[in-house]
């Protein structure tokens, strides 16, 4: 493995990286068929994709056909493809997220080596590889992991269009690749595919006392290809939905940053224990290189220094979403790809002995993870759960076990001086037992996925009977019954696209009522609750499906 600390001509991968690449995309696309999907987003974003393909219609985006303006449809359009191409199963609903994680890899390898030279790029695409956060939310349907990468890609194209030693053309082509990524991720999740990089670029220049940099971004060519790539979409949509317009642009950028309503709120230091534990196993060496790396900024030129703008786009970005209203975990995500390509850079200049220490304390921890995984059950509050979280205990306790093994085997190598081997062996260990443990959560699907009552009820369901989900709504059922609901005195996220289109909604049980008895057939899925409530009204109703938190009923 010595060629991962030698330097290399050009950018061609070595033969015995393919075979490295082939295990690890082995193990990553591995299990996005084997999992069952989770609500909300699993749900939510295998089912926009599915309702494109049954309508024909890839220009207005819905979700249990009502209208839903809460992101732009790059993902859509390419799960949808899937769907065509594949067919609809749980692994084309995550390929997209899939395939643009694994992508992200090969991007931050190649801009590692461009930028630091082949052993840093090496470096930085294993550390990315086998970070916790990284890998879990590269198989996890969300919007996430396409607009990471797409940023990753502008701002890689930014980084090397700003390179004195390159000639002119050269710098201008990578330009125009920065601006047509920054468009697709405007078209992944929003202007924050292009605010995001461009705050930061501003932070950059103010912090630089540098303003040429903004005289080289080839504004003609490159907003051209910005618009190129956007506003087709955009004019379409618009066009088609007038009230688009209000939604998209001013609430869901600008209301749900400034405020709660979403109810994702969170204090200012919730992102702290998500960045800690989603940069496992490289916690303590990220630390060491973000002040390593700011320290070595501060003797900067003025010549563009890629490493400042990349330590600037990681504060700035993890500070951005500190303050915003509206907080989830995967919201980091663009930050680790720079994360990586710093650290890259960091390794591979390095000593064994240093590195050593900068891994050592992470082995307790996971020692810890492993004592302590048995006894998950303990956090189970009802029989069901108890019995499903000891399930789940055993493949903690694999990916654990895992985890320590890989900290072991890394410390060993690193006292035999074999940097390369250590940083890969544990890289391949974290990745494993991410894996594992996303895997084993198969055994709580009862509980967060409807595949289970979906198979059941599937033979009793009818083509162009009506289905009603009253006071609620389950977010993987449409999917896997290929079917949508009326709802029934629920609006949640969907409220907009009821208060458009109205006749698609009950608003009430009196409403439902009259409806359910004025059907000739129907079926209905509720919360127990809601069940019993129904009863007392001597609703004439046949259960076909029960488990402690659903009932699906029949009309007799």
């Amino acid at each position: 493995m010595e060629y991962l600390s030698k330097p290399c001509m050009g950018t061609t991968i070595p033969k015995r990286w393919l075979w490295l690449l082939l295990a690890v995309a082995v193990i990553w696309f591995g299990n996005i068929e084997y999992r069952k999907l989770i609500k909300p987003d699993e749900g939510r974003y295998a089912e926009i994709p599915r309702e494109m393909v049954v309508s024909g219609d890839w220009v207005t985006p819905r979700l249990n056909d009502l209208k839903y303006f809460e992101k732009p449809p790059l993902q859509y359009w390419a799960t949808a493809t899937a769907y065509t191409v594949f067919g609809e199963h749980q692994w084309t609903s995550r390929l997209w997220t899939a395939l643009t994680g694994f992508a992200g890899l090969l991007l931050v390898w190649y801009a590692g080596t461009r930028l630091f030279g082949c052993a840093a790029g090496s470096y930085a695409a294993v550390l990315l590889g086998g970070s916790l956060l990284y890998v879990l939310m590269g198989h996890i349907n969300t919007l996430d992991m396409g607009v990471t990468f797409f940023t990753t890609l502008g701002i890689v194209g930014l980084l090397l269009g700003q390179q004195a030693g390159s000639d002119a053309r050269t710098r201008r082509n990578w330009m125009c690749l920065a601006w047509v990524a920054l468009g697709l991720a405007v078209l992944s999740k929003g202007l924050m595919g292009l605010v995001l990089p461009g705050a930061a670029l501003f932070l950059y220049s103010v912090a630089q006392r540098d303003i040429t940099v903004w005289k080289r971004m080839h504004w003609g060519v490159g907003l051209l290809l910005f618009l190129l790539v956007t506003a087709p979409w955009f004019y379409l949509v618009m066009k088609a939905n007038p009230e688009f317009f209000q939604r998209f642009f001013i609430y869901e950028h600008y209301t749900r940053f400034t405020t709660k309503q979403h109810g994702r709120y969170q204090p200012w230091y919730y992102f702290i224990p998500i960045l800690l534990s989603g940069m496992l196993p490289w916690t303590i060496l990220m630390f060491d290189t973000l002040t390593r790396t700011w320290k070595s900024s501060l003797l900067a030129g003025n010549i563009f220094n890629p490493e400042r703008f990349l330590l600037i786009w990681v504060v700035f970005v993890y500070v951005f979403f500190s303050v915003s209203g509206s907080k989830l975990p995967s919201y980091l995500l663009p930050i680790f790809p720079a994360l990586a390509l710093l650290m890259g850079k960091q390794v591979a200049a390095m000593g064994e002995r240093r590195l050593f220490w900068l891994i050592a304390p992470i082995l307790p921890l996971a020692l810890l993870a492993l004592g302590l995984a048995p006894f998950t059950a303990r956090l189970a509050d009802t029989p069901l759960q108890v019995q499903m979280y000891g399930e789940y205990a055993g493949w903690l306790v694999a990916a654990a076990l895992i985890l320590s093994l890989g900290l072991i085997a890394a410390l060993v190598l690193l006292r035999r001086h074999n940097k390369p081997a250590a940083v890969l062996v544990l890289a391949l260990s974290s990745l494993f037992a991410a894996q594992t443990g996303a895997s084993g959560y198969n055994t709580i699907a009862r509980e967060r996925s409807a595949y289970f009552i979906a198979d059941a009820i599937r033979p009793y369901i009818k083509a162009g009977v009506p289905f009603y989900s009253v006071g609620d709504y389950e977010q993987t059922l449409p999917f896997y019954l290929k079917h949508t609901f009326t709802l029934v005195q629920y609006q949640d996220e969907m409220a907009f696209g009821i208060m458009q289109e109205p006749q698609r909604w009950i608003p009430d049980i009196a409403s439902f009522v009259k409806v359910w008895q004025a059907q000739p057939e129907a079926f209905a899925f509720m919360p127990v609750h809601m069940y019993k409530q129904l009863k007392q009204q001597e609703l004439a109703m046949k259960i076909i499906f029960e488990n402690t938190k659903y009932i699906v009923v029949s009309k007799p």
